[in-house]
């Protein structure tokens, strides 16, 4: 009886830094719902419809997600601890940076109703 041959090795998984940018597209002050975003991942991969949310430890990311019998699941996710802390991290920051900018746009006049788009954040 002849043996199968072995299956191939998985492909390993590079290294690759990824490109995170963040786009804060408006501001709520009040609701639950902070802000809203898209990122874009090495200039190919676009997500729309992520959200700075107010939760019980602070603000948190939430993923564009449906609802099903079990409740909501994401949509897309980041696949693996480390870019899951990556990804989240870089909507925070813009977040972040998005209210300290907030000041001095209102103060040159704009943005009486809701704060204008941030500028991209890249990390």
């Amino acid at each position: 009886m002849k043996k199968a041959p072995d299956p191939a090795p998985a492909p390993q998984r590079e290294g690759l830094p990824m490109q995170v940018d963040v786009k804060i597209h408006s501001l709520h002050a009040s609701g639950p719902v902070l802000a809203d975003a898209s990122v874009n991942l090495n200039g190919c991969f676009a997500i729309r419809g992520v959200k700075v949310v107010e939760g019980s430890s602070g603000p948190f990311v939430s993923m564009p997600s449906y609802k099903g019998r079990d409740g909501y699941k994401d949509i897309c996710f980041p696949c693996t601890k480390e870019f899951h802390q990556q990804f989240h991290q870089a909507v925070l920051d813009s977040y972040q940076q998005s209210l300290v900018q907030l000041p001095h746009q209102r103060q040159s006049g704009m943005g009486q109703e809701e704060a204008p788009p941030a500028p991209e954040m890249r990390i």
